[in-house]
């Protein structure tokens, strides 16, 4: 490995910790942003459509999340094709996906917070209730929640199978010289 291949693998590393670092942050403070604003409405009787704005903080709070693991896990992705295989080695990347396979995981994970998010939307829709809306309100507010509850599970779909997607797009194994044409392959999103 050349001394740039190293500093650019410290860097990805970094991007790696500091992503999914930030992303823990965004989801407790949005979290935190949601509930409060969740609250205010509630406390003001507002009408039954304000209920979408703590709804729009929730959703923008899983947004962000979601683009966060999303590129954590292409960079992943690129770590484990442009350096691991192509180095010949076996690395972090390629020994976290073997130990997910091999079953031997027992504490399941969500990545994307799922489940909070979707627990959130439906207290959100709760919270609506308290409100007395009329019916216009109800398919408004029905159709709100569930737009973003269908958006957390497709995501959470496309999130289940990015690592295989990407490894296909980047053709899993690359060697030494192709390293920059990879890196412009996993920008595009293809």
């Amino acid at each position: 490995m050349t001394p740039t291949d190293f500093d650019e693998y410290n860097a990805l590393r970094a991007t790696i910790r500091e992503r999914g670092t930030t992303r823990v942050w965004i989801v407790l403070i949005g979290t935190l942003g949601w509930a409060a604003v969740a609250l205010a409405s509630a406390a003001v009787a507002a009408p039954p459509l304000l209920t979408l704005v703590p709804l729009l903080v929730l959703a923008t709070t899983f947004e962000i999340t979601f683009a966060l693991h999303t590129g954590v896990e292409r960079v992943a992705r690129y770590i484990q094709v442009f350096y691991e295989e192509s180095g010949g080695m076996s690395g972090w990347e390629h020994r976290i996906m073997e130990f997910g396979r091999s079953g031997r995981a027992r504490v399941s994970t969500d990545p994307l917070f799922a489940r909070g998010f979707l627990l959130g939307v439906v207290l959100n829709f709760v919270t609506a209730l308290a409100t007395a809306p009329i019916l216009i309100e109800w398919v408004v507010l029905g159709i709100a929640h569930a737009l973003l509850a269908a958006r957390i599970l497709i995501a959470r779909r496309q999130a289940s199978g990015q690592r295989a997607a990407d490894l296909a797009a980047a053709g899993h194994t690359a060697p030494q010289s192709d390293r920059t044409q990879g890196s412009a392959h996993f920008d595009s999103g293809r």
